[in-house]
């Protein structure tokens, strides 16, 4: 596993890679432990500015692949039976793109230091996978957002298995503490569309915002927090991004399934499905539960694998149907709020779809392509960065011109 990382302890460092971080952007895994490891948040009562999402570049380098080691998780186990993903090598450095008023090959993309790993997997085959030197095929990569489209899944998953009736349902069916709050109104297909009606500031640069405040929050302290939230709009019929009830979902799941949602995925995705390896899910504290909207870290061929799952309807490649027949259609269809998002799912222009975590985390699913393609990024900046613009304009080139464009 090439981490380019010498020890021991206090020598740790990131080395090797050439590239050049400035002077004041330089760190070892000792640091960030030091900085940022959840007993030392508790200890400084959890500032924002010791958040992952104020990390330097350097910082995220290393902390992205160490989320297992920094805060408390839990594992998601592997069956050690990876499912094949047979290799058929195309050369696709020569895919030219346009991203900031810059005309780019893709190989260009791949000498960025913001690409860890990218990996283009066509009709069940592995045409290209990239990693940076200090990555690798090996090592977990936290997903952010991404986690929503899993947690997604797995509420496809418990309709089928008949542990929640309909995406019709209203929350308060499964948690009734909030009954008697606006998000009484709301139904599962309401958070799973991000459409509640309920106020929330998703502004990621700030440090008052409701997503610094309560991202991270589980349990009762999260339904209080809601419970308390004004509504701005009937429910489903306005768009507003909000990670808090991605959470949300996830405490319906676990009231719906009786069980925590890391074990649930594993039995249901993780091991039938064929993921090489075990990943782990961040968990909120003090409630030790998963953060339904944030940060499952694995593998880049396991992230492919997730997409694959979605390309194929949620048939295991056993042929086990695990997701109601139609679901991942009902899941990219445009939603009444915003005809740009499913359930938890990104819908991209002439059928594509991803999901889509912070730092340029890609799931990118184009099923007329057969397509999947699987990024870890540590771009610039939360959203908007450069790198994230030459990022977008290439998968939409790779799958422009793999569909024979």
């Amino acid at each position: 596993m090439p981490r380019f990382l010498i020890s021991f302890f206090g020598s740790l460092a990131l080395i090797g890679s050439g590239w050049v971080f400035a002077e004041s952007d330089t760190a070892t895994l000792e640091s960030v432990i030091a900085k940022y490891r959840a007993d030392v948040l508790l200890a400084s009562g959890g500032s924002v500015e010791t958040s992952p999402l104020f990390m330097s570049q350097a910082e995220r380098r290393i902390a992205f692949a160490h989320f297992d080691v920094l805060f408390p998780t839990r594992v998601i186990r592997s069956s050690g039976e990876a499912s094949p993903l047979p290799s058929a090598p195309v050369d696709l450095s020569s895919v030219r793109f346009t991203a900031n008023e810059k005309d780019m090959a893709l190989g260009e993309l791949f000498d960025s230091e913001h690409l860890m790993g990218l990996l283009v997997v066509q009709d069940g085959k592995v045409l290209m996978e990239h990693y940076a030197p200090d990555h690798g095929a090996e090592v977990p990569w936290v997903t952010f957002s991404v986690t929503k489209s899993v947690t997604s899944l797995l509420i496809g998953a418990a309709i089928h298995d008949g542990y929640i009736d309909s995406v019709t349902d209203p929350i308060v069916k499964y948690l009734p503490r909030l009954a008697g709050s606006e998000y009484g109104e709301s139904s599962v297909q309401d958070i799973l569309q991000m459409a509640s009606g309920i106020a929330w500031n998703e502004d990621y640069e700030d440090p008052e915002s409701d997503v610094a405040r309560a991202a991270a929050l589980n349990g009762v302290a999260l339904t209080d927090y809601l419970a308390q939230l004004p509504r701005v709009a009937p429910p489903g019929t306005r768009f507003n991004y909000n990670t808090a009830e991605s959470n949300l979902l996830g405490e319906v799941l676990r009231s719906a399934i009786g069980m925590n949602a890391a074990p649930y995925l594993s039995q249901k995705i993780w091991q039938p499905m064929g993921m090489e390896s075990d990943a782990n899910w961040l968990l909120s504290l003090p409630e030790d539960r998963e953060t339904g909207g944030c940060c499952i870290s694995a593998t880049l061929r396991d992230y492919a694998r997730l997409g694959l799952l979605a390309l194929a309807d949620g048939v295991l490649p056993d042929g086990t149907r695990i997701l109601p027949e139609g679901w991942m259609a009902a899941s990219t269809a445009p939603s009444e709020g915003y005809a740009g998002y499913g359930y938890k799912w990104w819908l991209d222009a002439d059928g594509r779809y991803g999901a889509y975590g912070i730092f340029g985390q890609t799931i990118a699913v184009d099923p007329k392509a057969k397509l999947v393609i699987a990024v870890h990024s540590n771009a610039q900046a939360a959203s908007g960065s450069a790198y994230g613009q030459e990022l977008e304009a290439a998968l939409a080139a790779i799958s422009e011109h793999l569909r024979g464009g």
